[in-house]
């Protein structure tokens, strides 16, 4: 009797893993399809594009829904005063008529629309468009849905998902990357975020997941091209011009360039080239000094 208790709880939990992967899965296909077009839409209308994806993912199930596959409605709008053709199903009553569109954009744009130009919603427009939990309140406050915890539900999604990183992005800079294929992994030297790379990683892969641009992300790491390697250093922001106090210099190993030695120790390039009088085609000697700070003055 205990053996099948057992078996059953395992193949539930098993299952459960799958469903919660399968979810998981949906929502970063869902905000790669459709970041581009949130952040279109905040730029038209001024709803932040964070808000945008966090209703599209909860109110159609990151586009699995009914309402969403049969009429492309992906945030719930009802006809009201609609004059389009309807779609029916139960919801707060039997029966409900949903907005149905001919795409999906279009339903975007309607939901953009809706939010901007009913009277109910105009203090939200008031806020910074960075003010996500300000918008999810705000929406809750204003009836736009009843489920008690809509706001934090959408809060939680945006938290999750980090999709505030948007609110900041300009038509065109949207570069997404499936983050199932980047588990947290950042870890900090010298005070600067970065990653190491592993086997398949490309600094344009690493730039779409973190919404860097390419070119921004190859200037961090003092690179001009994308030629990363498995166990090379990332860096997700800039390095900075010294090393900790704690590290006035270090020794060189067999081995060692001055490009590994910025890279280990968070350091631009150009700074190690200035403190030490060297030039970028300098060969370090093993066991010379490097300067990781401005030398100390002679006496």
């Amino acid at each position: 009797m205990l053996r099948h208790l057992l078996i059953s709880i395992f193949l539930c939990a098993f299952a459960m893993v799958g469903v919660a992967q399968s979810n998981a899965h949906a929502r970063h296909a869902y905000i790669h399809k459709y970041a581009d077009l949130a952040v279109s839409e905040m730029k038209r209308t001024g709803v932040p594009a964070s808000i945008s994806l966090a209703q599209g993912i909860l109110e159609s199930n990151s586009g699995r829904s009914d309402l969403a596959t049969k009429a492309k409605n992906h945030f719930g709008i009802k006809c009201h005063d609609w004059t389009g053709k309807g779609f029916y199903m139960d919801d707060d009553a039997k029966n409900e008529c949903f907005r149905h569109y001919d795409n999906v954009e279009q339903s975007w744009r309607d939901h953009s629309d809706f939010l901007r130009t009913r009277p109910r919603y105009a203090s939200l427009f008031e806020l910074k468009i960075t003010d996500y939990k300000g918008w999810a309140r705000g929406l809750k406050s204003a009836g736009y849905a009843t489920a008690p915890t809509y706001a934090e539900m959408l809060i939680k999604i945006i938290e999750e998902e980090k999709l505030y990183y948007y609110d900041s992005k300009n038509i065109g800079e949207v570069a997404i990357y499936d983050p199932a294929a980047y588990p947290n992994r950042v870890e900090v030297i010298n005070g600067v975020e970065c990653i190491e790379a592993r086997e398949g990683d490309t600094f344009d892969k690493i730039a779409r997941y973190y919404g860097i641009k390419l070119k921004k992300i190859l200037k961090y790491n003092d690179k001009v091209r994308d030629d990363l390697k498995p166990g090379d250093i990332v860096y997700l922001r800039n390095k900075k011009g010294k090393a900790a106090s704690g590290y006035p210099y270090c020794r060189v190993r067999e081995g060692n360039t001055i490009y590994g030695i910025s890279q280990r120790y968070g350091v631009k390039m150009g700074s190690l080239i200035k403190y030490n009088n060297y030039t970028p085609m300098t060969r370090l000697v093993p066991g010379e000094k490097v300067y990781l700070r401005s030398k100390p003055k002679q006496r």
